[in-house]
C-alpha cells in the first residue's frame, strides 16, 4: 500500500523535510486558550485530573492510581515480530512510501510527492503504488504540473490503483487547495491534512510522521488493524482502523508509535495474512490468542 515508512530508512529523510518546512513557513496550529469550557462534564474531568497531580497529593490523601492496561505477553510478541522483520524484506520495505518520492527534489516538493503516495495507496498494493508513482514523477510531479495536467491524462498515468477516477478527482482537488491555501506546501497538523479531499487519518499520521518528522499518532491501516485485534492488543475487539488506532494510543509507549505501523505492515504482508495466516512460520504461534483459530 505504499503506506509505512521503514524505521531507520526514512527518518534522515523526514528530518530533512521537516527542517525544511519549520524554515519556509509557520505553523498553522491555532491556540484554544481563549475559549471558554462549555461542558460542566469537562471542568469536573480537568478539576479530577488536577486535584490527583496537585495538593492531594503532596498531602497523601489521593487515592492509588490504577494500574494501566497492557495486553497480555505484548512485550514478548513485539520482539518476535521485530526479530521477523529483521530482514526488512517486506514489499513495504522495497516500495513504500520513503522510496515513491524523488529525494533530490526541493523539500516542498518532496512532501507533495509523500502525500500523493499515501492518497494513491489506498486500496492499492505497494508494487501498483510505486508504478504509480514513477509514471508520475517522469511527467514531473510537483503541485503545478498535476494543475495542469487534464483528469484523463492523470487517470492514465496512475491506472490501475484502487478506485482511481475517484483518487484522480481528489488529488487535482486537493493540490488546487494546496496551491490556494498552503502556498504549495502540504499542511503540518493532523486536523488540516484531514480536511483535505482524498486524506484519512491514517495517511495524515503517516505524513506527519514522513513529511514533517513529527510523531502525531499511530498509523493504523488494513494490517495494524487487522493484527492488533488478533494479538488482542486491544482491550475489546475493534471494528474500524480509527477505533483502533484510539485503543492502541492509550496504552502503547509512545516511543513505539514511529516503528509500529512498518513493522505490522510487513509482518501482515508477509506472515500474519488477511486470509490463512502462515501460524506455522510465526515466532508467536506458541503466545498468539489467534493461533489456534487458523
Amino acid at each position: 500500500m505504499c503506506a509505512a515508512v521503514s524505521a531507520g530508512g526514512g527518518r534522515a529523510a523526514a528530518r530533512r523535510l521537516g527542517r525544511a518546512g519549520g524554515e519556509a513557513g509557520v505553523s498553522r496550529v491555532h491556540s484554544t486558550a481563549g475559549i471558554p469550557r462549555r461542558s460542566r462534564r469537562r471542568k469536573s474531568i480537568a478539576i479530577a485530573y488536577e486535584s490527583a497531580q496537585g495538593d492531594g497529593a503532596e498531602q497523601g490523601t489521593s487515592e492509588p492510581q490504577r494500574p494501566r492496561w497492557e495486553p497480555r505477553d505484548w512485550r514478548q510478541q513485539l520482539e518476535r515480530i521485530q526479530e521477523m522483520r529483521r530482514n526488512r524484506d517486506a514489499p513495504v520495505d522495497e516500495m513504500g512510501v520513503e522510496k515513491c518520492y524523488d529525494s533530490s527534489a526541493p523539500p516542498q516538493v518532496m512532501r507533495y510527492q509523500v502525500l500523493l503516495s499515501l492518497m494513491l495507496s489506498s486500496q492499492t498494493k505497494d508494487q501498483v503504488t510505486s508504478a504509480a508513482m514513477l509514471r508520475l514523477r517522469q511527467h514531473g510531479l510537483t503541485v503545478d504540473s498535476i494543475l495542469q495536467m487534464d483528469d484523463a491524462t492523470l487517470g492514465r498515468i496512475i491506472y490501475p490503483v484502487g478506485f482511481w477516477r475517484n483518487k484522480v478527482k481528489y488529488i487535482k482537488q486537493t493540490t488546487a487547495i494546496l496551491k490556494q491555501k498552503y502556498g504549495g506546501d502540504i499542511p503540518r497538523t493532523v486536523e488540516e491534512l484531514v480536511q483535505l479531499p482524498g486524506v484519512g487519518p491514517k495517511m495524515a499520521h503517516l505524513a506527519m510522521n514522513i513529511a514533517w518528522d513529527s510523531v502525531s499518532g499511530i498509523a493504523v491501516d488494513t494490517h495494524v488493524h487487522r493484527i492488533t485485534n488478533r494479538l488482542k492488543w486491544v482491550k475489546k475487539e475493534t471494528r474500524y482502523p480509527e477505533e483502533t488506532r484510539v485503543a492502541l494510543e492509550d496504552w502503547l509507549p509512545r516511543d513505539l508509535w514511529r516503528e509500529i505501523n512498518w513493522l505490522l505492515v510487513g509482518f501482515g504482508q508477509q506472515t500474519c495474512l488477511p486470509v490463512n495466516p502462515r501460524c506455522n512460520e510465526c515466532l508467536n504461534q506458541d503466545i498468539c490468542p489467534a493461533a489456534k483459530r487458523h
